[in-house]
């Protein structure tokens, strides 16, 4: 029986006399009550807060309420000074528990109290003023119930948008490298117990140093540690970085430990097309609806469709021929599962603004394939091609305004020797053959190239082998 129930059979005339409890009855009905009550109160403060943890991340700060159960819960902020308050709602804090010393750019300090019966309350106070997003994540083998709130710097309509930098003239081809998961999501679990986190992540920061390598490119990373970016986040660090494609790095894992290979994944049709819905129901937020620093919340929903469906043929199109290039590269380094660019709806490829391409670049749940993704040479071998098929594809369809179509137009790139360059290499960074270089620049074969010396390289597909 529900305890209102049983309040209700207390107040009923079989214990009361005009509506008072009888003399002989009065202890009874107050017992009673207060058992009652007690009962309502252990189910209703059931909830225990256990912990609070902070990541750190260069966009953002994370903090992780862990609780037994599911948490109710309201996040708010306040200004002057700047705050976010928590209150959890029917928890109180377990045995144990403490607040624990900050560290952060982001929160200066947590306090927390209790509020009112039953309820309890966790603020923080802010280095700077922060937007947040709040998260809701059940328990699994090694986590409990979590409430996650992702704190950003809070910046104005006309604040982001002066944030992005101007294209500029023979600017970098700009690739940005997103490692997955991450932090409180370790990926698939591989044979013994490799995160997929931990292994994107080596190998993401390999294939920026490959691109930062090649002459007009640079890779800027969605993440260089380990917690979780949100994958909206994702984007918005794509568009303020003014990237031309988007690469994200995962490893995969299956339930039958012989499947293997490298796989590469683009955007399918179903997905663009409930992605170009949303956006044009969430047009009203600007930059914040994924469609880069264009604001579709002052045109006609009519032309606003229009935009957003060409935008996502588009780059559909150019993400499919950019799988194909990395694609190609993986080839000849790896084995392959799919030989074909396959479409998916992952949420991490829907940028309508720019081409975005997943790669899988092996399975951990294989026992010689997890040992290889976990190898730093092979790690740089797969960075090396892939870096390779982004070349291949931005050679064919250079961005304007960018050194490398400055590089295609041309066909030669004027180079200075630096410290520890041979020629067989900087002839690989540019996609040509030692005997072209030698002969563009009047070099035997016999002599050694200098410190400072020029050269003249030849570039691109017509440059041969």
């Amino acid at each position: 029986m529900a305890s209102r129930d049983w309040v209700g059979v207390l107040k009923s005339p079989i214990f009361a006399v005009e509506g008072s409890p009888l003399p002989w009855r009065a202890f009874l009905y107050r017992a009673a009550l207060a058992a009652v009550t007690s009962v309502s109160t252990a189910a209703v403060g059931a909830n225990q807060l256990e912990g609070i943890r902070l990541h750190d991340g260069p966009e953002s700060t994370r903090v992780v309420l862990s609780t037994t159960d599911v948490a109710t819960f309201k996040v708010f902020r306040l200004e002057d000074p700047d705050r976010v308050v928590i209150d959890l709602y029917d928890t109180r804090p377990a045995r144990g528990f403490a607040v624990p010393a900050v560290d952060s750019p982001m929160v200066d300090r947590i306090r927390s109290s209790p509020r009112q019966r039953f309820n309890y309350r966790i603020v923080m106070d802010l280095v700077r003023r922060a937007d947040h997003r709040q998260l809701v994540l059940g328990p699994d083998a090694s986590h409990p119930h979590r409430l996650v709130i992702d704190l950003y710097p809070a910046v104005g309509e006309g604040e982001r948008l002066s944030e992005v930098t101007p294209p500029q003239r023979d600017r970098d081809v700009i690739v940005v490298v997103d490692p997955g998961h991450g932090g409180e999501h370790p990926g698939a679990i591989g044979v013994g117990g490799v995160y997929e986190k931990n292994v994107v992540l080596a190998m993401s920061r390999e294939l920026k140093r490959e691109l930062d390598g090649m002459p007009g490119f640079r890779g800027v990373l969605t993440r260089d540690g380990d917690y979780l970016v949100d994958l909206r986040r994702r984007f918005e660090i794509a568009h303020r970085a003014r990237a031309d494609m988007f690469v994200s790095i995962h490893a995969n894992a299956f339930r039958m430990k012989s499947v293997y290979g490298a796989e590469v994944f683009v955007l399918s049709t179903g997905g663009a097309s409930r992605e170009t819905a949303k956006l044009l129901a969430e047009r009203g937020e600007g930059a914040s609806n994924g469609f880069g620093p264009v604001s579709l919340h002052d045109v006609d929903e009519s032309v606003a469709r229009i935009m957003v469906d060409l935008s996502m043929d588009s780059k559909q199109n150019e993400s499919v021929e950019l799988g194909e290039a990395v694609l190609g590269a993986l080839a000849g380094t790896v084995a392959l599962r799919k030989k074909r660019v396959h479409a998916r709806a992952f949420q991490v490829l829907k940028s309508p603004s720019l081409p975005s391409i997943l790669v899988e670049t092996g399975y951990l749940s294989n026992p010689r394939e997890a040992k290889l993704l976990t190898d730093p040479a092979h790690q740089r071998r797969l960075a090396r091609a892939i870096a390779g098929g982004i070349r291949d594809y931005a050679s064919m369809n250079a961005p304007e305004g960018t050194l490398l179509a400055s590089m295609v137009e041309s066909g030669t790139v004027r180079y200075v020797v630096k410290r520890g360059d041979t020629l067989s290499e900087i002839a690989e960074r540019y996609g040509t053959s030692t005997r072209l270089l030698l002969m563009r620049n009047n070099i035997a074969s016999s002599n050694r190239i200098l410190i400072g010396q020029v050269l003249f390289v030849p570039f691109g597909k017509a440059s041969g082998s």
